[in-house]
């Protein structure tokens, strides 16, 4: 089963595509890193898959083929956005009532234990938790939901590394222990590689690069995710920003 999968998928705002000819398959049970350049596409592929927006071309499906968007397909994922959505005036309890009040399945016994693990406490506005914490709530939050899938858009983008580093162990622990599926974006190349089984790489709004990490590694003659990575970013700047013809 594909968790993700698209065909000739695009979406253009105004006359600029930010995404053009997707033609993915992303499996189940794979920690999938998506990454690219500023501009190429991953925030607007992520928001088509949990159907936050329309295709203007192609089409998207999640689960084993529903419908992005559908209730059959929301029902069984879990997105956490690149700002980490919180409503910072309201205490951590509080989020957890509106979280369970708002979702058809939440495991409200997982929320709370895990939030007693890592020391936030209950009373606290949200607001007011440190940037590692609201990350971890937002994250907590997200999996008390049992998803099948879990979406996370640049999650670690403004934590520190100790922040981050454990950040990344709570996902790779519900993907090695839970069976959850998930597709990220980040930057955080070293830490990518820590979690990642499964890359997507973009560029100018299409895929450049998709497959199994160790595979690709393999086929290119790569060392590691990061230094694949590197080739491919660094062609597509030069594509993207070809050197300037010298006049003499």
């Amino acid at each position: 089963m594909n968790v993700v999968e698209t065909s000739g998928l695009g979406k253009r705002y105004g006359g600029t595509w930010a995404l053009r000819e997707c033609t993915l398959e992303i499996p189940a049970g794979r920690v999938a890193a998506l990454i690219g350049p500023n501009g190429a596409g991953k925030s607007t592929l992520l928001n088509l898959a949990v159907g936050l927006t329309s295709p203007s071309a192609g089409g998207v499906s999640v689960l084993g083929g529903r419908r992005a968007g559908s209730p059959a397909a929301l029902d069984g994922i879990a997105f956490v956005a690149q700002d980490t959505p919180l409503y910072k005036t309201l205490s951590v309890a509080d989020m957890i009532y509106i979280t369970r009040s708002l979702n058809r399945r939440f495991d409200g016994a997982y929320a709370q234990a895990r939030l007693d693990e890592l020391g936030i406490p209950p009373k606290r506005k949200a607001g007011k938790l440190s940037g590692g914490q609201q990350a971890q709530l937002a994250l907590t939050l997200a999996l008390a939901r049992r998803p099948r899938l879990l979406v996370l858009d640049e999650p670690v983008a403004m934590l520190d590394p100790i922040a981050r580093h454990d950040f990344m162990a709570t996902v790779l622990a519900a993907a090695t222990g839970d069976g959850v599926s998930v597709l990220l974006s980040s930057h955080v190349l070293t830490e990518l590689e820590r979690v990642a089984n499964y890359l997507v790489l973009l560029s100018q709004g299409r895929v450049r690069l998709a497959g199994e990490v160790n595979d690709l590694l393999a086929t290119h003659g790569q060392a590691s995710l990061e230094e694949l990575a590197m080739v491919y970013l660094r062609a597509a700047g030069e594509r993207e920003n070809p050197p300037s013809e010298v006049t003499r």
